[in-house]
């Protein structure tokens, strides 16, 4: 008798009921995945996380009302770190997916992504523990691998460089960065120019990406 194979659990958080239903159906159509957990906000979630299995992957809507995408994905960081967050919006701005990961999220879909992307983006997310879709990758970190298993090129980062990547992971503006680090905005803006040529990125969650990857930054 062939022994069966064991699924990868899911659990959504989205406040749109028809979306979540549909998503949960598409989800369990996948051979190798489960959906165990669907809830309206992230308040539900961890209501039901603590009376239920913890799921493998948590998939989240980043604007969901009493508590957000932002909000679950830092206690779920924090309580179930083993969780792998796969941030879900119509949201494609820096800000945002720069807040989602730097809260936990390994991976982060648009809304409009197909089926396939879907399912590309949670077996990325067992096998590699990360995941951006093309889109996102493509408009905000160009020129930057997002394959965590693909080792970056030598590169020497001086410490002062190495602390202005570590305050571009915050939300603070540029501006905030240059008087934090006591510095005029032009040498700041140095920084980042001479970084963009340094990692081959082109945007600043390009070098958010390259902070977190090269462990310049903790989660």
């Amino acid at each position: 008798m062939s022994k069966t194979r064991k699924k990868t659990t899911v659990a959504i958080a989205d406040d749109h009921g028809l979306l979540r239903t549909a998503l949960a159906r598409l989800v369990n159509s996948f051979e190798d995945y489960t959906v165990i957990i669907e809830a309206s906000n992230g308040k539900e979630l961890k209501a039901k996380l603590q009376e239920s299995i913890i799921p493998d992957i948590a998939m989240l809507d980043v604007n969901m009302p009493e508590m957000d995408g932002f909000a679950t994905a830092q206690w779920l960081n924090k309580n179930f770190p083993q969780v792998k967050i796969l941030g879900l919006s119509m949201l494609s701005d820096e800000k945002t997916i720069i807040k989602m990961f730097r809260l936990g999220a390994k991976g982060y879909l648009l809304k409009n992504t197909s089926p396939e992307e879907l399912q590309l983006a949670l077996t990325a997310l067992i096998n590699k523990n990360f995941y951006l879709s093309d889109y996102v990758s493509e408009k905000l970190v160009s020129g930057l691998s997002v394959d965590i298993d693909k080792e970056e090129k030598a590169v020497t980062i001086n410490e002062r460089e190495r602390e202005f990547l570590r305050l571009t992971c915050s939300e603070l503006s540029y501006k905030d960065i240059a008087a934090q680090m006591f510095l005029s905005t032009r040498t700041v803006d140095d920084y980042r120019a001479s970084l963009f040529a340094k990692l081959k990125v082109h945007s600043r969650v390009g070098l958010v990406m390259y902070a977190i990857k090269n462990g310049i930054v903790d989660l």
